[in-house]
């Protein structure tokens, strides 16, 4: 019996995933309302490419973050 409690505990644990995920979708327009405008954060940070409903975000930031981990990774083993 014990084997069968170890089997199902995954599945559980997905399906508790999968019900946390749905309760933040459901949830999400609400907290978006509530939420300040997207224009006063700083470009550095977030940066929207507008341009005939088309939608393009992205962390400069981040993205520098991450060429310089990648030259790092790159040149730090030789």
């Amino acid at each position: 019996m014990r084997d069968m409690e170890s089997l199902y505990r995954p599945f559980t644990s997905l399906g508790l995933v999968l019900i946390a995920c749905g309760l933040i979708l459901v949830a999400l327009p609400f907290i978006m309302r509530s939420m300040p405008s997207l224009e006063r954060v700083p470009w550095i940070i977030l940066w929207v490419y507008r341009k005939d409903g088309f939608f393009f975000a992205t962390s400069p930031i981040l993205i520098i973050i991450s060429a310089v981990s990648l030259l790092l990774s790159l040149y730090g083993r030789r």
